[in-house]
This record gives C-alpha cells, sequence and structure tokens, in this order.
C-alpha cells in the first residue's frame, strides 16, 4: 500500500512540476513546499498577491466584455481618435485585442494557482508575473476609467447587452463555481478547525445561492411567448452603406438599395453658393482628397467652398486607403474602380435617386457657420431643394430638424415629422410627430409600445450589431439606421430567442446538474 503511494505521488510529479514551474519558475522539487492541513496556502507576503491576481482577473474581465459589446460603436471611437491625432486608424481593434491578450494571460495564471491548490502546493507567484498582474491590473482600470469619463454612455450599452446574454452569463458562472468546487472542498476537508471550514465554504455556499436565485430578477424582452413577436423593424442606411462603399456618395446609397433597405439616411451641408450637399464632417479632411488638392484649406469649413470647389475633389479613395471598419469584407475590382471614381453628392440627386426606388430619407441638417451667405436662410434654401428641385414625393421625407417646424409643416404638410429625442405623448401629438430618431441606448420596449399606441414609431441608432439588432426587434422598435444592412437584413428572427417555459427549463437544469456535481465533489 506504501509503495503504490508512493507511486502515484511519483506519478504526479510531472504535472505539478509544469503547474509550479509556469507560475512560479520553480521546475525542481526541491523548491516547492506542500501546504499543510489547516495551514495558509501561502506565505505572509504571497498572500496579498492572490488577491491581487484575483482582482486583476476580474477587472480585466469586466474591460475585456465591455470593450466586446462595444463593438457596435468602433467606428465613433476610431473617428473620435481621428479627430484629435488626425490620422485614421483602428484604434479599437488594436485595444480589443490587447485587452483579449491580458485578460488569457492573467486567466492562464489564475488557472495555474487553482489547479496548485488542488494539489495542496504552495503558491508562489515568480516576480515577472507579479509584474505582469500589475500592467493587467493597472491597464484595466486605467482604460475603464478613461472610457467612463470619455465615453460614459458605452456602460448603457453594456446594461442593454445583459438583457440578451444574462441567460448566458449565468450558465458560464454556474460552470465557474463548479470547476471551484474541487479547491475549495479539498482545503475545507483539510482545515483543522470548524471556523477555518466556515471560512472557506461560507463564501462559497453564498455566491453560489445568489447565482441560483439571480435569474428571479433578470428581465428581457427576447423571452417571451411564441406569437408575440413583432415585425422585423425596417432597415435604413446609416449615410448608405458606409461598410461596403464611401460613406454619403452616390454609390454607398445605392449599395443599401442593392441588399433591400427600406430607407437612406444622410448629413446635409450647404455650400457657399447655396447648394445643399451630402457631408458628415464639419471639414473636408477624413473623406475627400482635398489634401492633395487644397493642402492649405484641410481645416476650412465644408460649408465654406463653392460648389464648383467640391466638384473637383474625389470622395472615394480615401475609403480604399483608410478601410474605416474593421469587418470590412475585400471589394471586387468593379466596386474598388468605382469607389475610386466618386464624388461629393448633392441632395437634390440624393433625392431623386431615393424618389425612383420608393425609399425613405432622413438626414440631419448642418447651419452653416458665422458669416456664410445662407447662415438665416439654410432651412428655406432645403425646402426649395425638396420641394421644387428633387420632385420626390413629400410622404417620403422623414423631417427631423426641428428650428422653425411650424414653418415647415405650413408649406410642406405631407412630410412625417419626426423628434430626435423623448417627450410626453400629448406634446408629440400635438406638435404632429408621428416619428422618434432615438439613439439606441434610449431603446426601452416599455416606452415604444407607448409611443406606439399613440401612432407614434421609434427608429433607433445607429444598430450595426445582430445581437442590437435582435434586441431592437424584441423590444418592438419599427426601424433601425444601420451601417449593416447587407447582414441585418439576412436575421429571420431575432438571436436568443426563446420563450419562458424554454428559459425556466434552461435555468432549473443548469441549477439541478451544478447541485449534483458539486455534491459529488464535496462527497468524495
Amino acid at each position: 500500500v506504501v509503495r503504490r503511494h508512493l507511486l502515484q505521488r511519483y506519478e504526479h510529479q510531472p504535472f505539478i512540476s509544469c503547474l509550479a514551474g509556469f507560475y512560479s519558475c520553480r521546475w525542481k522539487r526541491y523548491q516547492r513546499g506542500r501546504t499543510e492541513p489547516g495551514k495558509c496556502c501561502c506565505k505572509t507576503r504571497e498572500c496579498m498577491f492572490f488577491p491581487l491576481l484575483v482582482g486583476a482577473f476580474c477587472f480585466s474581465l469586466v474591460f475585456l466584455y465591455m470593450w466586446g459589446e462595444a463593438k457596435n460603436d468602433y467606428n465613433n471611437f476610431d473617428w473620435y481618435n481621428y479627430g484629435n491625432l488626425g490620422f485614421w486608424f483602428l484604434w479599437s481593434l488594436v485595444l480589443l485585442i490587447v485587452a483579449a491578450i491580458l485578460f488569457v494571460y492573467i486567466t492562464l495564471l489564475l488557472v495555474l494557482a487553482m489547479c496548485l491548490l488542488a494539489e495542496g502546493q504552495q503558491l508562489y507567484l515568480h516576480w515577472s508575473h507579479k509584474i505582469g498582474t500589475f500592467i493587467v491590473l493597472g491597464f484595466s482600470i486605467t482604460a475603464l476609467f478613461i472610457l467612463s469619463v470619455l465615453w460614459g454612455d458605452q456602460w448603457k450599452t453594456v446594461r442593454l447587452s445583459f438583457q440578451v446574454t444574462a441567460p448566458y452569463l449565468h450558465i458560464g458562472a454556474i460552470t465557474i463555481m463548479v470547476l471551484l468546487s474541487w479547491p475549495v472542498a479539498l482545503h475545507a476537508i483539510r482545515a483543522d478547525k470548524k471556523v477555518v471550514q466556515v471560512i472557506i465554504v461560507g463564501p462559497y455556499l453564498a455566491i453560489l445561492l445568489f447565482l441560483f436565485l439571480i435569474p428571479l430578477g433578470m428581465y428581457s424582452p427576447c423571452i417571451r411567448e411564441m406569437g408575440t413577436l413583432g415585425p422585423k423593424p425596417a432597415l435604413i442606411g446609416h449615410r448608405g452603406a458606409p461598410m461596403l462603399a464611401p460613406e454619403n456618395t452616390e454609390m454607398s446609397f445605392q449599395k443599401t438599395i442593392e441588399h433591400g433597405g427600406d430607407g437612406l439616411e444622410t448629413d446635409v451641408t450647404i455650400s457657399y453658393d447655396g447648394v445643399p450637399f451630402l457631408m458628415h464632417d464639419s471639414t473636408l479632411r477624413r473623406t475627400t482628397n482635398i489634401k492633395e488638392v487644397y493642402p492649405n484649406d484641410t481645416g476650412q469649413n465644408a460649408a465654406l467652398f463653392s460648389w464648383d470647389t467640391l466638384q473637383e475633389l474625389n470622395a472615394g479613395t480615401w475609403f480604399l486607403k483608410d478601410k474605416p471598419f474593421s469587418c470590412m469584407g475585400s471589394l471586387s475590382r468593379a466596386d474598388q474602380n468605382q469607389a475610386m471614381n466618386q464624388s461629393i453628392y448633392k441632395l437634390s440627386n440624393f433625392l431623386r435617386l431615393a424618389d425612383s426606388q420608393n425609399k425613405l430619407v432622413i438626414f440631419d441638417l448642418y447651419r452653416p457657420p458665422e458669416k456664410h451667405p445662407y447662415r438665416n436662410s439654410w432651412i428655406n434654401r432645403t425646402l426649395e431643394v425638396i420641394l421644387n428641385e428633387s420632385g420626390i414625393r413629400p410622404h417620403l421625407v422623414l423631417w427631423l430638424e426641428n428650428d422653425m417646424r411650424s414653418f415647415v409643416q405650413s408649406v410642406a404638410p405631407g412630410f412625417q415629422q419626426t423628434l430626435g429625442s423623448k417627450a410626453p405623448v400629448e406634446d408629440l401629438s400635438m406638435g404632429n410627430i408621428v416619428k422618434l430618431n432615438l439613439a439606441y441606448t434610449e431603446m426601452s420596449s416599455e416606452d415604444i409600445r407607448k409611443y406606439a399606441e399613440a401612432n407614434i414609431t421609434t427608429n433607433l441608432y445607429v444598430v450595426n450589431e445582430p445581437w442590437l439588432f435582435s434586441l431592437a426587434w424584441c423590444s418592438g422598435a419599427h426601424s433601425v439606421t444601420t451601417n449593416a444592412v447587407h447582414t441585418l437584413k439576412n436575421l429571420s428572427q431575432p438571436l436568443f430567442l426563446m420563450t419562458p417555459q424554454q428559459y425556466n427549463m434552461m435555468w432549473i437544469l443548469t441549477d439541478l446538474t451544478s447541485v449534483l456535481l458539486i455534491s459529488l465533489i464535496f462527497a468524495l
């Protein structure tokens, strides 16, 4: 019996050597020490590093989840950095890769520590890993702080994501607790005092009970009875199809139409000589070749150029050079040639295209800067183009601009009046508002239902990710503005859609299975 016991311990040594080697750089047996029953798993000085390791894991997990769910807005993040740095780069993707690498690193260290504890070995974190732990902890906390200050709305995205991921996060958390049950049970059994056993097992069981009951407080509009799901939201191309073609160009809007988009969204600026054209940025630097044609005017407001000057610029080569979206596919040779020959698009041409294809249009209208000839007549000039020059049918226009709304209603009663913020239903009805255009972070199934009962529809912007579109669908949104018409059109039903009965079955089976496994581990 003694000989067999010694052989079993010898057979385990290579495994322990690998664990201790990677964790502590102590590859030889005499360098390691075992934990005596009832004793601490590590020396006093090392005790402070294990909580830091756990803390680094938690913060890196929170940041990785937060930044992973922020993918919907990566383009906004890169655009913000472009405005500050002056050149385009996919900083969002770099940040995601760094966060993933650091999380994998700290997770491996934590797994090694748990395995060593399960084998009854003392913990000693090598100094290089201690430095790595501080780097992961510092990076995660700093990144979370900076993003919270500069981009605090992203936490609203995280909260929305829980409405679709919570059931699956619950399963993941229960799985982790099952895996942790082995070292917890081992150290509880080895403890020589009841008080120590309670200290070890008590918090573990409290967290486990909390996880078992947390589904009682979960809410998701995607957990619903069969037959209660509303129609799929209409898709409005945000500046056209900017993942497939240069934004706000004729090619971009044509791509939206080709992929079955229901509407077109854009941004309207007025040139110095009174020609409304499509441009999102205040300058021409990002989306044209003005740096090559007029290098001294790159910082000048786009509205201060004449239309003849604007026509000289190329509005497509930047798209092939900068590749503004990380998930862009490769373009065909024909599309590349077409993109290279795009120019700045006139509002009148845009409206004619929408009318010919029976597509809704919605646009942000930018007031010209000081000393601009159309500074005080910008709305009148835009109305002239819509009503007299374009020939678009009025009901296709979703009028968003709030200034002079009463005047616009009097000269163009056929426009669908649209408001960019929430308001009481009574106020909306008095203002003849028929649609709300809201940021997706303001999504609320209760508010959407309340407005729908008053015949006021809701459009959410900018919705790119399938999970977010699924949530908008389940919440009852009537349309979404998106950069990804070509991908969202393929969704036949929301992701994560399930009935309450299916969810309850998943919840109960998860809890019962985990109770059985944990009981077996403690019993053995």
